[in-house]
């Protein structure tokens, strides 16, 4: 999130601003979880897979990049999570955050369409395989990298999506040193991938879950109210954590 006050912009650029984000989110992270790393696709092996780091720094990259080239304009949450938590924090108006949420779903849905558009055109069989793999969703038990239960999942979406929103509103608060927040942001998602990734893919972000489970099959599907419910539910905690450590004027 940027330190720029996002209601300087109107809502329907705003959104805009949040759809490219998200997109760009799904596209670099989940398309190198699919394009680069082995585990992804069946694991056939590769001297170009960047395994599980080099997914991580993608998502981090990706989010990095995505609030200083778009965060000035709509404060760069690309993540239901985060706008509720804002919004909880009093940090963001309660009228926008429907907007914001609609536009970070079908951004995320329009780069995951992207990465199965290139993928008609990839080696014999590539498609069709990392949709039967699941299309880096996330997922528990059978559908987990390490094969770990819905309440693993539960219990590290509540408490990575709380730090990350933690992060997000502390680094962009007006204590906060001015033009770090994105450096922070994009950190804080790569070491929550390095810890999460072998559990349950990683979410923290229900629009990137959607955006993944929608290509994934019947399975990712079955399993996503875990990522889009307890994403949420870290960011209110976090809203509710920041407010009480960190009072400020409301927002509308």
């Amino acid at each position: 999130m940027s330190d720029a006050t996002p209601a300087a912009s109107p809502l329907v650029t705003r959104m805009v601003a949040e759809a490219i984000g998200t997109l760009v989110l799904v596209f670099g992270g989940v398309g190198t979880a699919l394009y680069a790393a082995d585990f992804a696709v069946g694991g056939e092996g590769t001297p170009l897979g960047v395994g599980h780091l080099g997914v991580a720094l993608a998502f981090g990259l990706t989010v990095l990049v995505g609030v200083y080239a778009w965060g000035p304009i709509s404060g760069g949450h690309f993540n239901p999570a985060i706008t509720l938590g804002m919004a909880t924090a009093g940090r963001f108006a309660w009228k926008d955050v429907t907007g914001y949420i609609v536009a970070q779903i079908v951004g995320g849905a329009v780069g995951s369409t992207l990465l199965v558009l290139i993928g008609l055109f990839g080696p014999d069989k590539w498609l069709s395989n990392a949709q039967s793999g699941g299309f880096a969703s996330n997922g528990f038990g059978e559908h987990s990298p390490s094969g770990w239960g819905v309440g693993a999942a539960i219990v590290i979406e509540i408490i990575l999506t709380c730090v990350f929103v933690l992060v997000v509103a502390g680094s962009t608060s007006k204590r906060a040193p001015v033009g770090f927040a994105g450096i922070a942001i994009g950190l804080t998602l790569t070491l929550i991938h390095l810890i999460s990734i072998p559990i349950d893919n990683t979410s923290v972000n229900p629009a990137r879950s959607i955006a993944a489970a929608i290509y994934g099959g019947v399975g990712p599907l079955a399993q996503l109210w875990v990522f889009i419910v307890f994403p949420l539910v870290g960011g209110v905690l976090a809203g509710l954590i920041h407010r009480a450590l960190f009072p400020e004027p409301q927002a509308a």
